[in-house]
């Protein structure tokens, strides 16, 4: 059995190959469900494991339905991927209705080639996972990660097996999301030849900041946010006393 490892940081992929795993999803950011690596975390990793990499193409977080600019953004990551040297993508888009956005996603796919590309788990949202399976089929993805549209994939477990069914080897059912060493074993007895999994250890520091840089309203998958125009103008006239 495969055993893909999602890798937030340097330290993560080097573990991962260490311990022997046979594959790494990079990304940035687990609290948000990850976002796509910087130039410099993808440049280092890929200088030093020789396990395949694949990449995650996410702009930022929240929901899967990009503005233009932003879908110019994961183009140019791609295009990046490829020239660094990455063996996988790992990306798609969705409509604004949870539906597979095919034209968009078939454009990430066509650019991907010819590294392998899989559907993340933005199919975890569509409202009907059948028919987003045989779209996925019909653009030529290699796989896709999901938990069985369920918080884990544990508790997807009838689901995923209901995909891994209909897909009949034309796709990858990858499961992830919760997976460890306490149930991996379920999958593979499930007929599963991949799982994903973080693996994390939560190390405590001795440091204990003075004040939190984060910020709960940032972690609302719900809202959109952006620096507003009007807002920075304000600042702008308390600051150079423009009338």
């Amino acid at each position: 059995m495969i055993l893909e490892i999602c890798a937030s940081n340097y330290q993560s992929a080097i573990n991962a190959q260490q311990a022997g795993a046979h594959r790494i999803e990079l990304c940035s950011e687990l609290a948000v469900g990850g976002i796509t690596p910087s130039y410099g975390l993808l440049k280092q990793v890929l200088k030093s494991v020789t396990i395949p990499v694949f990449v995650l193409i996410r702009p930022r977080s929240g929901n899967f339905t990009y503005s233009d600019h932003e879908f110019e953004i994961m183009k140019q990551d791609i295009q990046l991927c490829k020239d660094l040297g990455c063996v996988g993508i790992v990306s798609g888009v969705l409509n604004n209705n949870n539906t597979i956005n095919i034209e968009r996603t078939k454009e990430l796919v066509e650019l991907s080639k010819p590294l392998e590309f899989a559907f993340h788990r933005a199919f975890d949202l569509v409202i009907n996972p059948k028919e987003a399976l045989e779209q996925l089929i019909n653009l030529g993805i290699n796989r896709v990660l999901t938990s069985g549209q369920h918080s884990k994939a544990i508790d997807g477990l009838d689901v995923l097996k209901a995909l891994k069914e209909q897909a009949k080897n034309r796709i990858t059912i990858l499961p992830g999301s919760g997976i460890n060493s306490e149930n991996a074993k379920i999958f593979k007895d499930s007929g599963f030849k991949e799982i994903h999994a973080s693996a994390t250890q939560i190390i405590q520091t001795n440091t204990t900041p003075k004040i939190s840089m984060n910020s709960s309203k940032f972690l609302d998958e719900t809202v959109e946010f952006y620096s507003d125009i009007n807002t920075i103008k304000n600042i702008l006239k308390t600051v150079t006393n423009e009338a």
